[in-house]
């Protein structure tokens, strides 16, 4: 990331699991929002611009390895840094 726009422009796809290849620690620190169909969601888990889907966590429910159970659902995602 070495010009102005990709700095102001989060990742195409983006995860908070620390195991995903797609998790960015540096990313998530400066503090990124979601809008997914217009609404900014607050529980994305894992998202990706590019074929159009979110994660949501559903819940506080876990799976047998502990981690938070999701689902996907499909349409326009719209990553952000959140001013502040």
């Amino acid at each position: 990331m070495t010009d102005a726009a990709s700095a102001d422009t989060p990742p195409d796809r983006l995860s908070v699991d620390p195991d995903s290849p797609f998790h960015d620690a540096e990313v998530l620190a400066r503090d990124v929002g979601v809008r997914f169909k217009g609404e900014e969601k607050t529980n994305v888990e894992e998202y990706c611009v590019s074929e159009g889907w979110v994660r949501l966590a559903v819940g506080n429910r876990v799976d047998r390895r502990g981690k938070q159970l999701t689902i996907k659902l499909q349409g326009p995602v719209e990553p952000f840094y959140r001013k502040g």
